[in-house]
C-alpha cells in the first residue's frame, strides 16, 4: 500500500459540521448542487486546456451519478481535469476551509439559513451534510501523474494516499447516513439535477439515463432563435401555463454580463402580480426561484430565467440588496421591458391593444412603483374610453380638452350602462374607463405628475355640461319661494337620512329623476379600500349627495302630490325616486335592497288598490 499522509485542517473548524447540519437541513439538497458544478468546472477547464494541449482519456464529457443501495453509497464522477496531491491539499484542505473560523463564529447562533450556503467556501463540505465518511478519488490529466485517495469521515481530519486509477478525472463516494437514504433513488436524483443542474453544459446521467437538458435558449444568440423555440422553452420552463403574450431576451456583456429570457405571462387578476416566477440562475446553475431582491417588484410579475455570472453561486438577500452591480442590472432590466413596450405600441398598436387587458395590471403596477419605468411607458398607457376606443391619455386629453374644462372625466367600466354616463353622452363628452382597484392608485399618481388636469368620476360630481344653468326655476309663490326651492324642501322633508345632503337642480335630460354623488376624494378612497376591508366601502357611502333633477316630470309629479290631496303618496314617491338613485350608485347594502323590494312593492299593491 502506498504512503498516506493524515492530517487534521484546523482545530478551531470543528464545530464547523455540527452548525451545517443543524441549520442547513431543510436545504441538503444542494450538495447535489455544489458537486455536480464542480465536477462540471473540472470539464470546462479541461476545455480550455484541450486549445493548447494533448491528453489521453477523448473528450467524450460527462458527469454520472449511481449508487449502491446495500453499502449506501452514492457516487458522482467525471472526466475532468482531476487533481494531483498538490493540488488536492490545495482545493480541498485549504481553499475549501479559507475563513472558516469565522463562518463557525459567524453562524453558531445564526436563525437565517440562505446566508450561511456558500459563504466560506462550503460547497463541497456541503457533502457532510448527508454523509459519515466522503472519499475522493482523482487523477490529474497531466502525465505521469498518480491517482490520489483523500478520506475523510469527520470533514477535518483527513487522510491522503496514491492509488491506481487509469482513468483522468474525479469520483466522490458519499457514505450516506441514516437520515439520507432518499438520495438512493433514481427518480429523486433526476429531479434534482433537473432542478439544480438542467442548464449545464455537460451531459448529466443517472443510473446510465441523460438527465439534464444541457444548453439554455438564453444562451443562444437572439438573432438565430425562432419563435416557436421561445414559446417550447416557456413551456418547459412553466408547464400549463399557456402562451406567453411576448418576450425580452437578455444578452448583455458590458458593464456587466447578463443574459436571459424574460416573458409577459396572460395576468387577469391583480394577485396574480404578486405571483413571482423568475428563476435565477449563475453561469447555468439554478439558485433560486425567488429574484425579488435582484429586480424590482413589479417585474416578478413576469415569468422567465436570469442568469448572472458575476453573482456567486449562493447568493443571500443582503447580499443582492448591498451590491452596486444588482442596482446596474436592475435599472438596465427595467429599460429593457419598457424599451419593448414602447417598442410594440409604435410598430403594432394594433397587438399592443389586443394585449392591454394582459399587461395592464403589470403596466399600471410599475408605474406606480417606479419612476424611471413611469417615465419610459408613460405615453404608452391607454385606456379605453367611453365609445368603446382605446386612447392615451394625451390623446383624449388633446381631444377632449377644452370642451370638458380641463377635467378628465372616468368611469369604471361597471357603468357603461349607468344614469351618470347617459347624462354624460348626451352633451357629446366621453370618459376614460377604469377597470381595476389599481387604477384608484393610478389616477392619483397621474394627477400629480400633470398638474393641469383634473379627473373627476362622472359620479363624484356632475360635469357643468350637463346642468342646465339657463333653467327657470319657476314662479315665486305667496313664500317667496321657486319651484326648485319648492322640491328642495319636499325632498329634504322626506329624505331625513343622516348623512345625506340634498340638492336640487335642472339638468338637461328630464329622463333622470334624481343621482348620487359622492366627493371625489370620498370615492377614491372607498375603491383604494374595498380591496381590503368591504364594511370600509359600505360606512364611506353613508355620506352623499342627493342631486334631484328638478326638470323631471315625475319629480314635478312627486311634489304635485305632496303639496295636493295624496301628501303621502308624494312622500312614496320621493323615496323611491331616492332608492333608484341609490341602485344606480351601486350604494346599497344587500339589507337596504331587500328592504327597498318590500318597500317598492307595497307602495305598488297601495297604488292599485285605490284604482
Amino acid at each position: 500500500m502506498s504512503e498516506q499522509e493524515k492530517g487534521k485542517i484546523s482545530v478551531e473548524t470543528e464545530n464547523i459540521f455540527p452548525i451545517i447540519k443543524k441549520w442547513l437541513y431543510s436545504e441538503k439538497d444542494i450538495f447535489i448542487r455544489e458537486l455536480v458544478s464542480n465536477a462540471c468546472d473540472a470539464i470546462s477547464k479541461l476545455k480550455k486546456v484541450s486549445l493548447s494541449e494533448e491528453f489521453d482519456g477523448g473528450t467524450d464529457y460527462k458527469i454520472e451519478l449511481s449508487f449502491d443501495k446495500d453499502k449506501r453509497v452514492l457516487i458522482i464522477e467525471d472526466n475532468g481535469i482531476g487533481m494531483t496531491t498538490d493540488e488536492v491539499k490545495k482545493y480541498i484542505n485549504q481553499i475549501a476551509f479559507s475563513g472558516a473560523t469565522d463562518f463557525a463564529k459567524h453562524y453558531q447562533n445564526a436563525e437565517n439559513k440562505a446566508e450561511i450556503i456558500g459563504h466560506f467556501g462550503l460547497g463541497f463540505y456541503s457533502c457532510f451534510m448527508v454523509s459519515n465518511k466522503v472519499t475522493i478519488e482523482t487523477k490529474s490529466y497531466k502525465k505521469d501523474e498518480k491517482g490520489v485517495l483523500w478520506e475523510s469521515e469527520s470533514g477535518t481530519d483527513f487522510i491522503i494516499s496514491s492509488i491506481d486509477k487509469e482513468i483522468r478525472g474525479t469520483k466522490i463516494s458519499l457514505f450516506l447516513d441514516t437520515d439520507s437514504g432518499e438520495y438512493l433513488d433514481k427518480w429523486k436524483l433526476k429531479d434534482l439535477v433537473k432542478k439544480y443542474c438542467d442548464f449545464l453544459p455537460v451531459p448529466i446521467l443517472v443510473d446510465g439515463e441523460k438527465a439534464n437538458r444541457e444548453k439554455p435558449l438564453w444562451s443562444e444568440e437572439p438573432s438565430k432563435v425562432k419563435p416557436e423555440d421561445y414559446k417550447d422553452f416557456y413551456s418547459y420552463l412553466f408547464p400549463f401555463s399557456g402562451e406567453p403574450l411576448f418576450h425580452i431576451h437578455l444578452n448583455v456583456d458590458f458593464p456587466f454580463r447578463l443574459q436571459g429570457i424574460l416573458y409577459f405571462p396572460k395576468i387577469t387578476h391583480e394577485l396574480d402580480a404578486a405571483k413571482n416566477g423568475i428563476k435565477l440562475f449563475c453561469n447555468h446553475v439554478f439558485v433560486s426561484d425567488n429574484a425579488s431582491e435582484l429586480i424590482p417588484q413589479f417585474l416578478t410579475t413576469l415569468k422567465g430565467t436570469i442568469d448572472i455570472p458575476d453573482l456567486p453561486l449562493n447568493v443571500s438577500r443582503s447580499y443582492l440588496q448591498n451590491d452596486p452591480l444588482v442596482k446596474k442590472i436592475s435599472n438596465h432590466i427595467i429599460k429593457k421591458v419598457a424599451d419593448r413596450l414602447a417598442d410594440d405600441f409604435k410598430k403594432n398598436r394594433e397587438e399592443f391593444q389586443k394585449n392591454w387587458n394582459d399587461i395592464s395590471i403589470f403596466v399600471k403596477y410599475g408605474m406606480l412603483t417606479d419612476e424611471k419605468f413611469f417615465d419610459a411607458v408613460k405615453d404608452v398607457l391607454i385606456f379605453k374610453n367611453s365609445e368603446g376606443l382605446f386612447c392615451t391619455l394625451n390623446e383624449y386629453w388633446e381631444k377632449n380638452k377644452e370642451k370638458n374644462g380641463n377635467k378628465v372625466y372616468y368611469a369604471n367600466e361597471t357603468e357603461m350602462g349607468s344614469v351618470y354616463m347617459d347624462l354624460l353622452k348626451s352633451q357629446g363628452l366621453e370618459a376614460l374607463l377604469v377597470d381595476s382597484r389599481i387604477d384608484s392608485h393610478l389616477i392619483q399618481h397621474l394627477e400629480t405628475k400633470n398638474v393641469e388636469m383634473r379627473f373627476q368620476r362622472v359620479d363624484a360630481e356632475l360635469a357643468d355640461q350637463v346642468v342646465d344653468k339657463d333653467a327657470n326655476p319657476g314662479v315665486v309663490d305667496s313664500d317667496n319661494k321657486t319651484e326648485t326651492d319648492r322640491i328642495l324642501d319636499f325632498f329634504k322633508s322626506t329624505i331625513t337620512k343622516e348623512g345625506v345632503e340634498i340638492k336640487a337642480e335642472s339638468l338637461k335630460s328630464a329622463d333622470v329623476p334624481a343621482v348620487v354623488l359622492m366627493p371625489e376624494f370620498m370615492r377614491r378612497m372607498s375603491e383604494m379600500n374595498s380591496m381590503f376591508n368591504r364594511e370600509d366601502t359600505k360606512n364611506l357611502f353613508r355620506n352623499h349627495t342627493l342631486l334631484v333633477n328638478t326638470a323631471s316630470p315625475l319629480v314635478k309629479s312627486a311634489l304635485q302630490e305632496f303639496n295636493g290631496a295624496n301628501k303621502e303618496k308624494g312622500e312614496k314617491i320621493a323615496q323611491v325616486i331616492y332608492d333608484l338613485a341609490l341602485l344606480s350608485a351601486k350604494a346599497m347594502s344587500e339589507q337596504e335592497i331587500s328592504e327597498y323590494t318590500k318597500r317598492t312593492s307595497q307602495f305598488l299593491a297601495d297604488i292599485l288598490s285605490k284604482n
